[in-house]
């Protein structure tokens, strides 16, 4: 795997930001490493601590905590709203620390010569909203976190 960063972030509209990443994975254990909570707290949270409760099905719900190197606590929650296998996952997204600002993330999976291509399209209710999550340096923090999710597959391709 190649550690280059192909991520780009895209402001659409006035309520969305689409971000793409080619991965070098195939598909099958993307989707995976999407999906368990085990392979979850290894990546997500950029290599912070992490506890991840994750109930994956429709109708099922999901809560992350990051813990910081200072005793901070990060925690995110949502609902999961439909599951293509290997194609798709519509979620909720939410910070607790703002609660009520709940945007809707629509993760498309597909594979590109034996890499994985993550489409990711996060909708919020409004323009305050989006703006609101661009200004507070959601970029850096999902770049970390491929970043991180990289480095795992690598780990889990060994």
């Amino acid at each position: 795997m190649s550690g280059t960063d192909t991520m780009t972030v895209e402001v659409q509209g006035d309520t969305e930001i689409v971000m793409t990443r080619l991965v070098d994975a195939p598909l099958a254990l993307v989707w995976e490493v999407h999906t368990k909570a085990e392979h979850l707290k290894h990546w997500w949270g950029r290599g912070h601590e992490m506890d991840a409760e994750l109930d994956f099905r429709p109708g099922g719900t999901w809560r992350f905590v990051e813990h910081g190197p200072e005793g901070e606590r990060w925690a995110f929650r949502g609902e999961i709203r439909e599951i293509v296998e290997h194609e798709l996952i519509v979620q909720t997204f939410e910070w607790e620390g703002l609660p009520g600002h709940i945007s809707v993330e629509r993760l498309v999976f597909s594979e590109k010569d034996g890499k994985t291509l993550l489409t990711g399209t996060s909708t919020f209710a409004n323009r305050e909203d989006r703006d609101g999550m661009v200004a507070s340096g959601m970029e850096g923090g999902a770049r970390e976190s491929y970043a991180a999710l990289e480095a795992y597959l690598r780990t889990l391709k060994n």
